[in-house]
């Protein structure tokens, strides 16, 4: 009974209410993340998938300059777009097996070169001097540089008669006989290398640089007391234990190389010399300086195709050889404890 004053309680609500009513919360906390994901699919939707699916649809039509204005009116081509395309004896498949062929050898040094660099430069950044903060801010810097700043910073650098790599190496140190053509001939695809790994490999020595913090320093000490040196150590230690970090760092450094536009672009204009003709700027070149823009699509659909392929069978290839790493590790590991 109720005290004097005090007005009586409220009966419970119904159990159904109570069923209601947390229904609508278990919905309402697991609906907010994907709420939260809305905007970042909505950008996503517009800047990457519509924009792709038109292209797929443009590599079917015959899209010329008449049909800017509407192209959704051009006649449909089918398969003929990639039909030139992929033909190596006519010039336009000629053309672009060769551009291809540079831009497989571009990734592998630029790529290559990248990783090397990277690694290099962390593990001699993990010991403990004096400078080593300023050193590891100095070696981020090309990446931290906005890339149209400097890649046209590159390309003062190497113009032939007023650069500053001509002056350092030929009149300064008298190693050429004359100044050097840096961004026209075959020169063009070293210039293109070098400025490639210098804008990528602060990436490579900034991820393994944060996996070898996971390295505890007891393992180094013990294999030292046990006489191993710097050279087995990395092979032993530092490598292995790279391995997941390297898997994903090799995979990103081949698609932005591959795909790169800006660095060429901006390094050598609108029209690069034959031999730095990546395919990225070939593309380029084939849709906006003869207008065929089914044709550039078409060609930009095969890429992203090729795209794929490499990178499905990259995955698959590494997580094969994870599993069998990991076994080996184990049986070696069982071997000794049975000994």
């Amino acid at each position: 009974m109720a005290s004097p004053g005090h007005a009586p309680a409220p009966p419970p609500p119904p159990s159904r209410e109570r069923g209601a009513s947390a229904l609508r919360d278990r919905v309402r906390h697991a609906g907010l993340p994907y709420l939260l994901l809305v905007p970042a699919l909505v950008l996503e939707l517009l800047v990457h998938i519509v924009p792709m699916v038109t292209g797929i649809t443009m590599a079917f039509r015959d899209l010329t300059q008449e049909y800017i204005r509407n192209w959704g009116a051009a006649p449909w081509a089918g398969l003929d777009n990639f039909h030139i395309a992929v033909d190596v004896n006519a010039p336009v498949g000629e053309a672009l097996l060769r551009s291809f062929a540079i831009t497989c050898a571009f990734t592998v040094l630029a790529v290559g070169l990248a990783w090397l660099l990277g690694a290099t430069a962390a593990i001699l950044m993990q010991d403990t001097f004096r400078g080593r903060g300023l050193l590891r801010a100095l070696f981020l810097t090309p990446y931290a540089l906005p890339v149209y700043a400097a890649v046209i910073t590159w390309s003062f650098l190497l113009q032939r008669d007023n650069g500053l790599v001509n002056h350092v190496l030929h009149d300064q140190l008298g190693l050429t006989d004359a100044p050097t053509f840096w961004l026209v001939g075959d020169n063009s695809f070293v210039s293109l290398v070098v400025v490639s790994v210098w804008r990528t490999w602060p990436f490579a020595f900034l991820m393994l640089t944060a996996a070898l913090q996971n390295i505890p320093r007891d393992v180094y000490e013990a294999s030292a007391i046990d006489g191993a040196g710097m050279w087995r150590q990395i092979r032993h230690i530092t490598l292995p234990a790279l391995r997941p970090v390297n898997q994903v760092l090799v995979l990103v450094l081949f698609l932005w190389t591959f795909n790169d536009f800006n660095v060429p672009f901006v390094l050598f204009g609108k029209s690069a010399p034959e031999s730095a003709d990546l395919i990225s700027l070939h593309i380029y070149q084939s849709s906006f300086a003869t207008w065929d823009f089914g044709a550039g699509s078409a060609k930009s659909v095969l890429l992203l195709l090729f795209l794929l392929l490499v990178t499905a069978a990259y995955l698959l290839l590494t997580r094969e050889r994870a599993p069998r790493a990991t076994r080996s590790r184990g049986t070696r590991r069982r071997k000794r404890v049975h000994v």
